[in-house]
């Protein structure tokens, strides 16, 4: 019989399950697949869970360990020079309009982001506000919305070249 802590993990894992995804979808790689990522983020915020004190928002806490856990990986990856790309997931969609494929670009450009850029730019892509993302990041706030103003100026720049 699963303990109370157990059901109120469970629930919120359930509840924020496709934030999780989300974040692991953007840095899934041939050596570790969504699956594995998935897993990774669930037992490291299951080790957290009697640890967190209700501060912030469970998204919130989510979103931090989902990203650092995610992160930590591709800092292990690094020497591994093929990584699997939005862009690669995005060409397996069928283009059905022109709001298709401006999607299909934009994960394009968002994935030859740095990570702590493209960290940044799925938070605000997920609306979350500049004091989520400060909170998450571990950025102040006004580090926040000057990044984020570079990082649209770069998507803005490589959209011109491509």
């Amino acid at each position: 019989m699963e303990s109370k802590e157990e059901q109120e993990f469970m629930a919120m894992i359930r509840t924020y399950e496709r934030v999780i995804y989300k974040v692991c979808y953007m840095y899934t790689t041939p050596n570790t697949p969504l699956h594995d990522l998935y897993q990774e983020v669930v037992l490291n915020l299951w080790k957290a869970f009697g640890k967190f004190r209700h501060e912030c928002k469970p998204s919130t806490w989510i979103y931090r360990i989902a990203l650092n856990t995610c992160i930590s990986f591709i800092r292990k990856e690094k020497n591994i020079p093929e990584i699997i790309t939005l862009t690669q997931a995005a060409d397996h969609m069928e283009e059905t309009d022109e709001t298709q494929a401006m999607l299909r670009q934009l994960y394009r450009m968002i994935n030859r982001l740095g990570q702590l850029e493209k960290s940044i730019i799925l938070l605000y892509l997920d609306e979350r506000s500049y004091e989520e993302i400060s909170e998450i990041t571990g950025l102040t706030v006004t580090n926040v919305a000057t990044k984020l103003n570079r990082i649209k100026d770069k998507l803005r720049k490589m959209n011109k070249e491509d």
